[in-house]
């Protein structure tokens, strides 16, 4: 027998054990470059990481305060801003960080986008300082939430006006077949212009809508009311998959204590504030961005969540209810690990 033919069975027996052991070696090189995620937050990132971040408000605020220029990594400012840009962006894996409300983690999980929450805020005194009022149209008479039986009202299902109005007629007593709601998006001036035009009857409307809109068509008959619930949670989330990446991990994890910082100095710096984003930036008068600044009032940075998650699991279960959706677990939701961060970072801890 040839020797080549003695030496075949040999070399393959060789060859099978060198691929073996090259095989071993990536798995193992791919574990450790996986974060675990019950696995500690690396504190050190390294030289070559970047964030792409969508908050543009926290960005103006650390240009403000002068720590934009502090991060030990880079980051891309991306200009996206709510629940939908943001789960796009999220699935054509052009964003890390994005900065939303309650809502877009819900509907990214219901949509097979696994999230996580990796920073919570809220307003210390929530029901003095409503994200939203409810706009009463011209003509229409709505003085409590009991009168909304039988009304229009504007209906943004998925995102945060959406489930504010599902909460309020829970609070009512009522149900979506006690009152017609009409699908309108929330963006801009949809709803204030619906209300006027009597396209609806009561829409939630936000931040400086609230003051243009009783200014401009109160000599009309429009009105606003307190609805008297929560609706004030603003939070930081990113894809369960970029916490696999440590660099990425700790990355974010600076992030989220900068941006805690950076909502304390808006608040600390209300005309530095004003000037700075609500006028230069946004392109409002100094009068609306006063009424916005106060409007916010003080920052919650919380470092217990437990409350938090309460109140997130409240909102899955009505959405669940409304939309058919399974029920998720608001716990899932959230990575425990940053719970802490953002307080210590306000106290100087981070």
């Amino acid at each position: 027998m040839p020797v080549s033919a003695l030496l075949r069975p040999a070399l393959a027996v060789l060859l099978l054990a060198v691929l073996t052991g090259c095989a071993g070696g990536g798995e193992q090189q791919s574990s450790a470059a996986v974060l675990a995620a019950d696995a500690p937050l690396p504190t050190s990132v390294p030289k070559g990481t970047k964030l792409i971040v969508g908050d543009p408000p926290t960005k103006v605020a650390l240009q403000l305060s002068g720590e934009i220029d502090k991060f030990s990594f880079d980051i891309e400012w991306a200009n996206i801003s709510g629940g939908p840009q943001t789960s796009e962006a999220f699935r054509a894996d052009a964003l890390d960080v994005g900065a939303v409300a309650e809502i877009p983690a819900i509907q990214a999980t219901w949509t097979g986008l696994p999230v996580k929450i990796v920073a919570s805020k809220f307003r210390k005194d929530p029901l003095h300082h409503p994200t939203y009022e409810l706009g009463i149209a011209p003509g229409v008479s709505v003085k409590t939430l009991a009168d909304l039986r039988g009304k229009k009202i504007a209906y943004s299902p998925g995102q945060a006006q959406g489930a504010l109005v599902l909460k309020v007629l829970k609070q009512a007593g009522l149900t979506k077949d006690d009152v017609t709601l009409v699908e309108l998006p929330s963006t801009g001036d949809v709803y204030p212009n619906a209300l006027a035009s009597k396209q609806v009857d009561v829409a939630p409307i936000g931040g400086v809508n609230i003051r243009r809109y009783t200014a401009k068509f109160g000599r009309d008959g429009a009105t606003t009311i307190r609805h008297g619930l929560r609706d004030d949670p603003g939070h930081l989330y990113v894809r369960t998959v970029t916490l696999q990446d440590p660099a990425k991990a700790a990355a974010i994890r600076e992030y989220v204590a900068a941006w805690a910082r950076a909502s304390r100095w808006v608040y600390e710096h209300p005309e530095e504030w004003i000037d700075g984003y609500y006028v230069k930036d946004q392109g409002l008068s100094a009068e609306d961005g006063k009424y916005l600044a106060e409007l916010a009032g003080e920052p919650d940075i919380p470092a217990d969540w437990s409350e938090a998650i309460a109140r997130h699991q409240e909102t899955i279960d009505i959405l669940s209810k409304e939309t058919g959706n399974p029920v998720l677990k608001a716990q899932d939701l959230y990575d425990l690990r940053f719970q802490t961060v953002g307080a210590d970072a306000v106290k100087g801890g981070a």
